[in-house]
């Protein structure tokens, strides 16, 4: 019983003394981690500079800065394991990350797919930061593009975080990728309405100088259908690609055909119902329709 308790006892120094030499090493290595946090915000700054200067790309100068601020957090932390465990050699140290990071992939697969997918997206660069995107059901203005999410401004205010993975995966619209977008109206006039009449007052009103509505390419107006109250016109012209340009061109064209219409006498008729009434109680199945002839004889 003596020479168990004398045996533990001699466990625990050899544990306490054990801690107390790595002591100093550890704290070295605490502050080693201190001073890279330090580290990493003027690499942060250097590397902001450095890649607005041979970067035209602020996709690829967001890139740029992110991996050279992960790349510092490696060096410091495996400075920092080395000066903790001084037995510990560049070869644990790589072994250690293999075998660590087949565990830690299986643990963090949909944070390391987030994180790839966003250096794709940086890279390949299918939007730029500002454009207005719809990913799914989501639709706002490009804020950044992190290492996990990508962050979109709602039109209403609210930002919104989507999982790099989803943003690649899925078919992202690009709304503001071209210098022009085109809005499409529905105007229908009534049936007794002169066709080319109403045509040329509306290609007039587009033609006209209502701010907003492009020149180049020109507006168009076509008749597309019959509708149940109306012959069905199909207004086309071309604005800036932001969705503030767009929803003001839409409202001052919209008062200004009303306005055409009103000047040339154009009606556009409300929705109209025929109904046809008979008397239920004079209507036999047996009896011949309209005076025909009863085929019996």
């Amino acid at each position: 019983m003596n020479a168990l308790v004398k045996r533990v006892q001699e466990s625990l120094l050899d544990l306490v003394g054990g801690a107390v030499r790595l002591l100093p090493a550890i704290l070295l290595a605490l502050v080693i981690l201190l001073i890279t946090q330090y580290v990493v915000r003027g690499v942060n700054q250097v590397s902001k500079r450095f890649g607005r200067r041979i970067l035209k790309s602020r996709s690829l100068q967001l890139l740029f800065t992110q991996s050279c601020r992960i790349g510092t957090w490696v060096v410091g932390i495996m400075i920092a394991a080395v000066v903790a465990f001084p037995d510990l050699r560049l070869g644990d140290i790589i072994g250690l990350l293999g075998l660590g990071s087949v565990a830690i992939g299986f643990a963090f697969q949909d944070i390391f797919k987030n994180f790839l997918a966003g250096i794709l997206l940086l890279i390949e660069e299918p939007f730029q930061l500002g454009d207005q995107i719809v990913v799914n059901e989501y639709e706002g203005i490009v804020e950044s593009i992190q290492i996990r999410t990508t962050r979109i401004l709602n039109y209403t205010g609210e930002l919104v975080e989507i999982p790099n993975s989803i943003v690649f995966t899925n078919a992202v619209r690009v709304l503001t990728a071209k210098q022009c977008r085109r809005t499409d109206l529905d105007i229908g006039v009534d049936y007794t309405t002169p066709l080319p009449l109403a045509r040329e007052a509306f290609l007039n009103v587009l033609n006209s100088d209502i701010e907003g509505v492009l020149k180049e390419p020109a507006p168009e107006v076509d008749a597309v259908g019959f509708g149940d109250s109306s012959i069905d016109f199909k207004v086309r012209y071309w604005t800036a690609p932001q969705i503030a340009d767009v929803r003001r061109t839409r409202s001052r064209v919209i008062m200004a055909l009303k306005e055409a219409c009103d000047r040339n006498q154009i009606s556009i008729p409300y929705p109209i119902r025929t109904l046809h009434f008979y008397d239920q109680r004079n209507f036999e199945e047996s009896k011949p329709l309209n005076g025909a002839r009863s085929e019996q004889q």
